[in-house]
């Protein structure tokens, strides 16, 4: 749980730094941001925001009434600590960085972090999704002969989207680097040569 609290504190410092939000848009552009498989609910968003007020990471900014309600609306600005809590997260290189839980947020905020801190997560992803290649292949091989036509595809399918995102990963590397990429290159070449 603690790993899910910091999760959503990262997307939150993230997208305030962007401007004041009140809850229903923060939570709205976290649920873009987190993709159809995780939705945050106002029982997970609302806690969360009520300690980043306790730590001072956020504060309320003059309520604002809406026309249909007449109810005020609590808008959310970021502090300077906020700000500086925002930039340690980011600056974080280690496993919590490239976790599944972690770097799609992570990700989302890159354009504000320098580019070795880029390459760092970016890389500790790759090599974490390549041992988790190489254990579901060994896993795949080994209970072949026992599972049903259903469960092989599955695995299957799972090794194809681990390859699929460590390509992913290696083209980004590549391009962070100043490098092309071998796919640029071969359709590169294929243009040039018509």
């Amino acid at each position: 749980m603690a790993r899910r609290a910091e999760t959503i504190e990262l997307a939150v410092l993230g997208l305030l730094h962007e401007g004041p939000m009140h809850g229903y848009e923060l939570r709205k552009r976290l649920n873009l941001m987190l993709g159809w498989g995780r939705v945050l609910s106002y029982g997970s968003l609302y806690p969360a925001l009520k300690k980043m007020l306790r730590a001072d990471l956020i504060k309320e900014a003059v309520a604002t009434t809406t026309p249909v309600t007449r109810r005020p609306r609590i808008v959310y600005e970021v502090t300077a600590a906020g700000h500086s809590e925002f930039e340690r997260l980011m600056s974080e290189v280690g496993p919590t960085a490239w976790e599944d839980d972690n770097f799609d947020i992570r990700f989302a905020f890159f354009g504000r972090t320098d580019m070795e801190i880029r390459l760092r997560v970016l890389e500790g992803r790759r090599t974490r999704l390549q041992e988790r290649l190489a254990r579901v292949q060994s896993d795949l091989e080994r209970t072949q002969a026992e599972v049903n036509r259903y469960a092989e595809e599955l695995q299957r399918h799972g090794v194809e989207s681990v390859e699929r995102e460590v390509r992913w990963l290696s083209e980004l590397i590549s391009a962070e680097r100043g490098e092309t990429s071998p796919e640029h290159q071969a359709s590169t070449s294929t243009s040039t040569d018509q």
